[in-house]
C-alpha cells in the first residue's frame, strides 16, 4: 500500500543492509584468486574465473588440472560460498520481516512523485473519480489519485494509475501529491466537508493551482467558491441539466458527447494587461493577426471583463485582459498559442 513516503530516508540508508553479503563475497573472490594464484601459478583472469565458476557451480571445468593443494583452495572456495550464500537468505528472510521491501517500494514511489510535473491530483477513487480518471487516462493526462481507502486504491491501481494512499485533507500529503507542480487539483470526496477541507489546505499550498471540487448542495457549492475552488460540480444538477438539454436539444448534446470524443479541445486563452505589449503587434484584429488561418484553430468567443463576445468576425479586435476561447486540436492550439506569444499569459482546457 503505497503511503506518504519516509521522511529524510535516503537511498545509501537502504543499501546499508546489502554491504556485509557484498563484502564477504569480494572478499570470497579475492582470497580465492589469491588460493589459485599461490597455488597455481595463474594469471589473475583465470584465478578470477575459477573462482566465478566454482562459486556459482556452473561446472565448466577446471581452467588447469589442479594440484593438491589447488584442490584444498577448491574446497575451501565452495565452503565460503556456501556460508555466504546463508548468510544472504538469511538477511533476505530478516528484511523481508522488518518491511524493508516495502520501504523501498516507497522510496521509489518517493521519486515517481518527485519527477512528476503538470499531472493531474485526483482526490477520491469513487464512481466519480473512476469516471474522471478513465476520461482523463483517454487524453494522455498524467494523473495521480489520492486514495485513503485500499479496496479502491487497488481498483485504481489495477487500471495503471498512479496511487498515493494518504489522507487527502492533510497539508502534508497534497505536498507530497505536488500541489505546487500540478495541472489541476480535483476534489470528488464522498462527503463535502471532506471537500471543503481539501479545498482550502489546497488554496493556502497553492493560491494559483486551479481547483475543481464535487458539491452535493448548493449551500455546499457556495461554500467550496468562498474557499477557492475554481469550478464546482454539482453532479446531481449536472446530470439533471444533461437530461433537460437532451429532452429538448438532443443534437446539441449529441455535439457535445462527439467533441468529448474526439481529438479536439476547448482552451481559454488569458491575454496580458499589458498594453506595452499589444503595441508590439502589426495588428490587434483577427483578420490582421490571421490567428485562425495560421494555426488552424477557431475562434469561438472572446470574453472581455462580464461580456461574452461569441462567433467573433474578423474586424473584431483583442484587447488587453480579454480571454480568447478557441476550438482546434493539440497541435492546432498549440500552433495558436506561439501566435499569441508575448500577450499571452495563461491556458486552460475547458472539459466538454
Amino acid at each position: 500500500m503505497w503511503r506518504i513516503p519516509l521522511k529524510g530516508v535516503r537511498f545509501r540508508d537502504f543499501a546499508k543492509p546489502w554491504l556485509g553479503p557484498i563484502c564477504l563475497l569480494a572478499a570470497l573472490l579475492l582470497l580465492g584468486a589469491f588460493g589459485y594464484r599461490l597455488t597455481e601459478g595463474w594469471d589473475w583472469g583465470d584465478c578470477l574465473w575459477m573462482v566465478v565458476i566454482t562459486i556459482t557451480t556452473i561446472g565448466f571445468g577446471e581452467v588447469e588440472p589442479l594440484s593438491a593443494a589447488g584442490r584444498v583452495v577448491t574446497v575451501l572456495i565452495i565452503g565460503g560460498g556456501l556460508v555466504v550464500v546463508q548468510l544472504t537468505l538469511q538477511r533476505l528472510l530478516r528484511l523481508g520481516e522488518s518491511g524493508y521491501f516495502k520501504r523501498m517500494s516507497e522510496l521509489r514511489f518517493r521519486r515517481i512523485l518527485r519527477s512528476m510535473q503538470n499531472h493531474v491530483v485526483l482526490c477520491g477513487y469513487g464512481r466519480i473519480g473512476k469516471e474522471i480518471a478513465r476520461q482523463l487516462q483517454l487524453e494522455g493526462v498524467q494523473t495521480l489519485v489520492v486514495e485513503l481507502d485500499p479496496s479502491r486504491k487497488d481498483a485504481a491501481e489495477e487500471e495503471g494509475l498512479n496511487v498515493l494512499c494518504a489522507d487527502a485533507t492533510l497539508d502534508e500529503t497534497l505536498l507530497v501529491a505536488g500541489i505546487k507542480q500540478c495541472k489541476s487539483l480535483v476534489v470528488t470526496l464522498p462527503n463535502d466537508a471532506a471537500n471543503l477541507y481539501v479545498v482550502l489546505s489546497a488554496k493556502g499550498l497553492s493560491p494559483h493551482c486551479r481547483l475543481i471540487a464535487r458539491a452535493e448542495s448548493e449551500e455546499a457549492a457556495h461554500k467550496l467558491k468562498l474557499a477557492g475552488a475554481s469550478v464546482v460540480v454539482s453532479p446531481y444538477v449536472a446530470a439533471g441539466r444533461t437530461m433537460a438539454a437532451t429532452a429538448l436539444r438532443p443534437l446539441a448534446v449529441d455535439f457535445l458527447d462527439l467533441l468529448a470524443g474526439s481529438q479536439c479541445e476547448i482552451e481559454e486563452f488569458f491575454l496580458t494587461s499589458d498594453l506595452d505589449k499589444f503595441k508590439l503587434l502589426d495588428s490587434r484584429s483577427l483578420s490582421g493577426l490571421e490567428l485562425g488561418r495560421q494555426s488552424g484553430a477557431m475562434i469561438l468567443a472572446i470574453r472581455d471583463g462580464t461580456n461574452l463576445i461569441t462567433n467573433p468576425g474578423r474586424d473584431v479586435e483583442i484587447g488587453a485582459g480579454q480571454v480568447l476561447i478557441a476550438l482546434g486540436n493539440k497541435n492546432e492550439l498549440l500552433q495558436l498559442r506561439k501566435l499569441l506569444g508575448k500577450i499571452l499569459i495563461n491556458v486552460e482546457t475547458i472539459n466538454c
